[in-house]
């Protein structure tokens, strides 16, 4: 079962760090354009729907695997919490300001360190 919730908290993990890659990486830049705008906000949306998702299994997955293997007590753990909580109130400013290209990068950083501690964390 463990390594089935494991599973579950890697995919969510992989597709919100996987996806802000992609957009960074092809989308953005292809649809770059102010006429091609409308497209950009229609697919950030869509990503940003399955975002909320994945961030609520990386919550549930990660709450379930901290108490079943005692990490509550890790500093490791207790950073990326840190971390996640920085994650959360940029978000939170990028949904109301989605231009800031500053926002996007701290975001995007700051998940990639997520995942660092992640690795070190793993059983």
């Amino acid at each position: 079962m463990w390594e089935a919730i494991r599973w579950l908290h890697l995919v969510a993990m992989a597709f919100f760090v996987g996806g802000q890659l992609f957009l960074v990486v092809a989308v953005v830049p292809e649809l770059g354009g102010e006429a091609e705008r409308p497209r950009l906000q229609g697919i950030a949306r869509r990503f940003g729907y399955g975002t909320l998702v994945a961030i609520g299994v990386l919550v549930i997955t990660g709450m379930a695997m901290a108490s079943h293997y005692g990490d509550w007590d890790e500093t490791t753990l207790q950073v990326k919490l840190g971390l996640v909580g920085a994650v959360g109130l940029l978000l939170a400013w990028h949904i109301a300001r989605p231009r800031n290209h500053a926002l996007d990068a701290a975001i995007f950083l700051l998940s990639l360190a997520i995942v660092w501690l992640g690795v070190s964390l793993a059983h």
